[in-house]
């Protein structure tokens, strides 16, 4: 960026309930001349097979950034001053014609990066995964996939529809959107609808780390296995909010026992340090469900964690 960057409403100044309703408070699009980051929300739950109301998650999750401050002392950096971050609104789409919506998804988003800007996106439900990568495959080509997720996702269909949210790496995978070997689910756990399901999803290259795997191993220990499955490629991070333990996110449409901890998925993305990143997604929080904010402040924080790689990405 050439253009001063302009960052949050000081905190100092104006009190962090008050001021924009953007994430963290940041300019909005038109406000600013260019960006380097763009949040930008898909208010999509038509893909949805258990609980609906991940339409309401981007307002929630905007709501619960409003106490993310300018300095991020785990990664050493202060991503909204070293780069220019602005929340992008929310892209419009049919809401009634998911194939309809997935092209418009697909060609909002890459609107938003065909000038080489990185999204942050907030959802809506795990279908938006599939046009946000056939965007990002627009511009970068095949990405090394990095999926958190308590599910694989990688389903065919549901009742004869082949676009949903328990599908998009299917049908990522059948148009070569991501690296075969060089991608990975993080999390998985819970139950399945036979032992196909896992032999189907061998057959697509994915890395497998399974949420007892943290019961075993340390955060470090699994941090280097995914990066030697990323190694030097494009980096693409889905991360469905159900990947953590109720607990920690309760308002969520399909929650499973046994998940990860906040602490644990914020230390996984701090690893992620110095690898490509190229986009993002956190999908899956319906705010209906969640008492205190407590799925809405854990998503802020990831979408905060993965601003702050891009930031330590441009030192």
């Amino acid at each position: 960026m050439k253009n001063e960057i302009r960052g949050q409403v000081d905190g100092m100044v104006v009190p962090r309930y008050a001021g924009h309703s953007t994430f963290a408070r940041l300019p909005r699009l038109e406000d600013v001349p260019g960006y380097d980051v763009a949040i930008v929300g898909v208010p999509f739950d038509t893909g949805v097979t258990y609980r609906p109301g991940a339409r309401f998650g981007p307002a929630h999750i905007r709501q619960a950034s409003r106490l993310l401050r300018p300095y991020n002392p785990a990664l050493d950096v202060s991503p909204f001053a070293r780069q220019q971050v602005v929340d992008a609104g929310d892209l419009p789409f049919n809401p009634f014609d998911i194939p309809t919506a997935m092209t418009q998804i697909e060609d909002g988003a890459y609107e938003l990066i065909r000038d080489g800007g990185l999204l942050v996106t907030l959802g809506g439900d795990h279908t938006i995964a599939y046009p946000l990568l056939k965007a990002v495959n627009r511009v970068h080509g095949p990405v090394a996939l990095v999926h958190f997720d308590a599910h694989l996702d990688t389903w065919d269909t549901y009742f004869d529809t082949p676009l949903t949210h328990g599908t998009p790496f299917r049908r990522a995978a059948e148009e070569g959107l991501f690296l075969s070997g060089h991608s990975a689910h993080v999390g998985i756990r819970g139950s399945l609808y036979s032992p196909n399901d896992l032999a189907d999803d061998a057959e697509l290259g994915f890395t497998i780390v399974h949420c007892m795997e943290f019961q075993r191993r340390t955060v470090d220990d699994v941090i280097d296995r995914l990066a030697r499955a990323i190694g030097d490629a494009p980096l693409y991070v889905s991360i469905d909010i159900d990947v953590l333990d109720p607990s920690h996110a309760p308002a969520t449409g399909t929650p499973e026992a046994g998940g990860m901890t906040s602490r644990e998925l914020l230390a996984v993305l701090r690893g992620f340090d110095g690898l490509n990143l190229v986009g993002a997604d956190i999908v899956e929080v319906a705010p209906a469900y969640d008492h205190a904010e407590i799925t809405g402040v854990a998503a802020a924080n990831v979408a905060y964690e993965l601003v702050s790689l891009a930031a330590r990405n441009r030192a």
